[in-house]
């Protein structure tokens, strides 16, 4: 699985539109509105590199509202459980 994270930009009279609309695009899993400098996060998860060529330029940006975004490309994935081994420090909890 591959993801994606999408900061978006958005007409500011337009942003629960253009989330609603994001979200409900094949390869969107969600969209979080944030505070910063970008409106909106989108997550998408597509199965191969190709596909987010069809769901990032090819639909999102299309969404009427965007005005910007910014790709990044995960490497990895680390669950919550993954970080507790890297940082572990080899002592147990004591209950």
């Amino acid at each position: 699985m591959i993801t994606a994270i999408v900061l978006i930009r958005a007409a500011v009279d337009k942003i629960p539109e253009v989330a609603e609309a994001i979200a409900e695009l094949d390869g969107v899993s969600e969209v979080y509105s944030v505070t910063g400098e970008f409106d909106l996060v989108a997550m998408v998860r597509v199965r191969e590199h190709e596909q987010l060529a069809d769901v990032i330029p090819g639909r999102l940006n299309k969404v009427p509202g965007v005005t910007h975004t910014e790709t990044h490309v995960a490497f990895r994935t680390y669950s919550k459980h993954d970080l507790e081994s890297v940082f572990s420090l080899g002592i147990e909890d004591a209950d």
